[in-house]
């Protein structure tokens, strides 16, 4: 039998600026740099994967495998 596995995904996207970001993974909205700094740094530890932050407004939480 056949394994099927995901080697990388982004697992979720936090911003600031709700009209930059869409997509099929879940968004959450940050009011203020230091609200997206800290559900960033939550997500990570949670999903068990890495934050790389994009810009200023945009942070993703990716698992690499």
């Amino acid at each position: 039998m056949l394994g099927i596995t995901i080697g990388q995904a982004i697992l979720a996207v936090i911003s600031t600026n709700k009209e930059k970001v869409a997509g099929g993974v879940p968004i959450f909205q940050a009011s203020d740099n230091e609200e997206l700094q800290h559900t960033a740094f939550s997500l990570e530890k949670i999903l068990d994967g890495m934050t790389h932050q994009l810009d200023e407004e945009t942070m993703i939480i990716v698992r690499h495998q």
